[in-house]
């Protein structure tokens, strides 16, 4: 490795680490100080430098990662008032919320809740930096498992995964209509493609909901699939989607090729364990399996 990579593999680092404190810190006074101390960097350059990297000032960027939370709310969670948002998402009051919501989506919180415009939304959130964080075998612990088979209700995502909220607040009406609680249910995906490497239009991703029994047909396109038992090399990821590409790609390619393993003829399972809005993005926990033969 020549010296301008290794370089540039210890600066892509210190930023990473400086990412990873504001998402475990989002809530709290985030001073140019303070990140600058996380990154090691003179605090003189810092806020040019993170501006560079990640394509937004520091306030700009903390204030988009807390309304982030604030819209999963505003759409998934009708039964929190906006001003309980507005106050969670560290604003002073309902209306500096609310203007600050629409100079950045285009929408007061009140149209966002009513009928949200993801596409846009998402446009506002394709952050290189975020996605781009270092996956090093050694953080990864990849596990052999036997995969219990799960009856799942399923909605066929198969559109732009920009437009995956939508498929998602379509899948929570169905729920409600159901009568099916929130909990214990598990709620699951299984990914057929790469986003990175396929054509908007080709995507697919399937929603699902453990049910314990077949549900009937219904106006929401829900449908019954059953997510066959089978061994599955097994990973646990902490933290946000964004990040969570990397350790799937890891999976795919170097794991694969070390482990003598041959894939089974099943897209990649997710198992969303804890999720947004309901705790922070940072503490997040998803299972992937990846179906082997």
């Amino acid at each position: 490795m020549t010296k301008v990579n290794t370089n540039r593999k210890i600066y892509q680092a210190r930023f990473d680490k400086v990412l990873h404190f504001i998402d475990e810190h989002l809530y709290e006074d985030l001073s140019v100080e303070t990140l600058a101390e996380v990154a090691f960097f003179s605090k003189f350059h810092f806020h040019r430098q993170f501006s560079a990297y990640v394509g937004l000032s520091v306030s700009k960027y903390v204030q988009l990662m807390r309304l982030k939370r604030a819209s999963h709310q505003l759409a998934f969670r009708h039964d929190i008032q906006i001003i309980d948002i507005a106050y969670d998402a560290k604003f002073e009051n309902p209306e500096s919320f609310s203007r600050a919501f629409k100079k950045v989506f285009g929408q007061t919180p009140s149209e966002f809740r009513k009928e949200p415009a993801w596409q846009p939304w998402q446009e506002k959130y394709e952050i290189p930096a975020r996605g781009g964080v270092l996956v090093m075998k050694e953080d990864i612990e990849v596990n052999i498992v036997e995969f219990e088979e799960v009856k799942v209700a399923v909605l066929e995502h198969r559109k732009p995964v920009d437009l995956i909220n939508e498929s998602i607040s379509t899948m929570i009406a169905w729920r409600k209509a159901s009568g099916l609680p929130r909990e214990p249910h598990r709620i699951m995906g299984l990914g057929y493609d790469n986003p990175q490497t396929t054509k908007p239009e080709a995507f697919r991703f399937d929603l699902c909901s453990e049910v314990p029994h077949e549900i009937p047909e219904n106006d929401f396109g829900v449908i019954n699939k059953t997510i066959p038992a089978g061994k599955c090399a097994k990973i646990r990821h902490i933290g946000t989607y964004e990040q969570m590409g990397r350790k799937v790609g890891y999976l795919y390619s170097d794991w694969l090729a070390e482990s003598g393993e041959e894939l089974r003829d099943f897209p990649c399972i997710f198992d969303y364990i804890r999720r947004s809005p309901d705790v922070p993005e940072h503490e997040m926990v998803t299972d992937m399996y990846l179906p082997l033969k």
